[in-house]
């Protein structure tokens, strides 16, 4: 039976949590991907890993797909209003199935901040805490990727429009938190753990100049009210919910609420956090 599983295992964070798991020498005969669609996930069956089918929306589904797993790592699901009710039947399937450690991928500082996605993580990890099981939490901070696949965008512009204030965001590479995902899944860990994970904060206008250096097309950053900005990305075919919620999660930057000087993620990874330029340089090659 295996001895980790990842939920979620076809989506790009969970597919580096795998590719990650082998390369650091994990045998794929441990390894158990949960996955909605099989046939997605056929690049992890031919490197040796068990494929499990089950959904979220399905909790009849999970108990099979957890069963003999030791930890598991549950990437939490991407429909809002649904989250709590899927995270529920998953910890549910755990608690069954006599899973020694869960690992979950919460917010930054999910008990404290106003972001507007933090509420179904933190009310996700009081059901992990009520749950008795032995947990793990990854509160992540924005991914780099958030930005740099919008490098088109940026460069078509010339101009990276925001409502952040000038405050900073600890963002980091989807694989950088892949790799504390792995560490949180192998290490031993005495109790119960949360970690805040962010990478080297930055600020817009740092974020412009690194594009502009790195691709050598100048780049500004233009700052705004979140009522400007969700007026401006209205103007660009944005609908007015949409503009709406990404202005709100730049106000939430603004109040200082996705950075932070915890030193987690480069404890867990064992290495400095991915530099911005390194990334941006990555997702232009």
């Amino acid at each position: 039976m295996p001895t980790y599983a990842v939920t979620g295992a076809t989506g790009r964070l969970g597919r580096l949590v795998i590719e990650q798991l082998l390369d650091s020498g994990v045998p794929a005969t441990e390894i158990a991907a949960i996955v909605r669609s099989p046939e997605k996930a056929a690049a992890l069956a031919a490197r040796g890993v068990e494929i499990r089918k089950a959904s979220y929306d399905d909790p009849s589904t999970l108990p099979g797909a957890v069963a003999g797993v030791r930890r598991l790592l549950l990437i939490s699901g991407d429909t809002p209003g649904q989250r709590v009710a899927q995270h529920t039947a998953v910890i549910d399937a755990a608690k069954l199935a006599g899973v020694e450690r869960l690992v979950y991928t919460s917010i930054l500082k999910a008990d404290t901040t106003a972001n507007p996605l933090a509420p179904e993580h933190k009310a996700t990890e009081e059901v992990l805490a009520a749950s008795g099981l032995s947990y793990t939490v990854l509160r992540n901070s924005w991914y780099t990727e958030n930005y740099t696949d919008q490098l088109p965008q940026y460069l078509g512009s010339g101009t990276i429009l925001g409502a952040t204030g000038g405050s900073k965001i600890s963002a980091a590479t989807r694989a950088d938190y892949a790799g504390a995902a792995v560490a949180a899944l192998t290490r031993e860990e005495d109790g119960n753990a949360v970690y805040e994970l962010g990478g080297t904060p930055f600020t817009f206008d740092e974020l412009a100049e690194a594009v502009t250096e790195v691709t050598g097309t100048t780049v500004v950053h233009q700052d705004m009210s979140a009522a400007e900005l969700a007026s401006a990305l209205e103007n660009v075919g944005l609908d007015a919910g949409t503009a709406g919620f990404v202005a709100a999660l730049d106000h939430s930057i603004a109040n200082g609420e996705l950075a932070t000087d915890s030193d987690d993620l480069s404890r867990l990874l064992g290495r400095p956090s991915t530099p911005l330029r390194d990334a941006i340089r990555a997702a232009r090659a």
